[in-house]
């Protein structure tokens, strides 16, 4: 089967940072299905770990997370699942990747795909649906309201992959209000379209703009992107005894100590964690996505595709890393069929 992958973690520049390969179809077992993948999206995650992880001596390492496609085989332990299903899903980190003709995952992180979307409609929403809906509900439980504060949310980046997921589903399953920051006027105004209720520039210092909006300290926070830039504005921003949810790797680590006056908690999120650990509530993954992809065929929520770059192949997959790694993207990049 036709693959991309590298032999050894590279700038996105080096000709031979991402290629062409050939590798036999694997096997579904046990509870994994096998997948024909038609099409997938590239994350953040994806340029990280091309930048930075080795690979086995001798071995490629397949990237991709988010995939759409049909499956093709089960394993003996499948009960969730048929050949001939239509899909969706983000894989896992510690897995070969969904840049691959066929793909093995386990079935309690996959879901039926929304009828009303394409695959490549549909490949731009799993790793980021899955994030920003674990981060609200399973992490920061803004369902469960802090007396007397705000019930709103702020979200930092709100343009980006993750950003967009959150503020559709903080608009259609909450009460809250949304506030959300970008940088420029066709990123404020795609947020808006979304359903953020206020925007900020995060180009400039964010405690004094949330201040003159005049709505009150927000109960919660969510930084997904550049934590380390906005932390001292965040910390001044947030409710005494609010809720601080974070994403994005720190160089040098994240100091929590500057929340401690306020009895902030810090909430973490990696949706590869139930995947990773094999977690007791590891299925929570696929209903989750279920309940993303009912939301989508009810025209709730829409997918964050914005631009398709072509087929998977090592060339289109440098465009995509290239402009991930730009920091200048709107919604998700999918690529599309072999």
């Amino acid at each position: 089967m036709r693959a991309v992958g590298y032999l050894a973690p590279q700038p996105i520049t080096a000709e031979t940072s991402l290629i062409d390969i050939e590798l036999p179809v694997p096997e579904a077992k046990g509870h994994d299905l096998l997948v024909e993948v038609k099409a997938v999206s590239v994350n953040p995650v994806d340029t990280k770990v091309r930048s930075a992880a080795q690979p086995e001596p001798g071995q490629h390492r397949i990237l991709g997370y988010d995939a759409s496609g049909v499956v093709k085989a089960v394993g003996e332990n499948v009960t969730l699942f048929k050949p001939g299903d239509e899909v969706f899903y983000a894989g896992v980190i510690n897995r070969p990747g969904t840049n691959s003709e066929f793909h093995l995952v386990d079935e309690r992180i996959v879901a039926l795909k929304p009828k009303s979307l394409s695959f490549a409609e549909a490949a731009a929403i799993p790793l980021t649906s899955i994030t920003a809906y674990e981060m609200l509900f399973h992490r920061l439980k803004v369902e469960d309201k802090v007396e007397g504060v705000n019930h709103a949310l702020l979200v930092t980046g709100g343009a980006g992959g993750v950003g967009s997921m959150t503020i559709q589903l903080a608009r259609q399953l909450t009460a809250l209000t949304i506030i959300t920051t970008t940088s420029r006027p066709e990123t404020s105004q795609w947020v808006k379209d979304l359903g953020a209720h206020h925007v900020l520039d995060h180009s400039n210092a964010l405690a004094p703009q949330f201040s003159a909006l005049g709505i009150g300290a927000p109960a919660f926070v969510f930084s997904i992107t550049r934590s380390d830039l906005h932390v001292g504005d965040l910390q001044a921003i947030v409710a005494p005894q609010g809720r601080f949810g974070i994403i994005d790797d720190i160089k040098g680590g994240f100091d929590v100590m500057p929340f401690k006056g306020k009895s902030v908690s810090i909430h973490w999120e990696s949706m590869f964690t139930r995947a990773v650990f094999q977690t007791a509530d590891m299925i929570a993954q696929h209903k989750l996505l279920s309940h993303v992809a009912e939301l989508v065929d009810a025209g709730r929520i829409r997918t964050t595709l914005t631009e398709t770059l072509g087929t998977i192949n090592a060339a289109n997959l440098k465009k995509a890393h290239a402009l991930i790694e730009s920091g200048r993207t709107k919604g998700k990049l999918v690529l599309e069929g072999f």
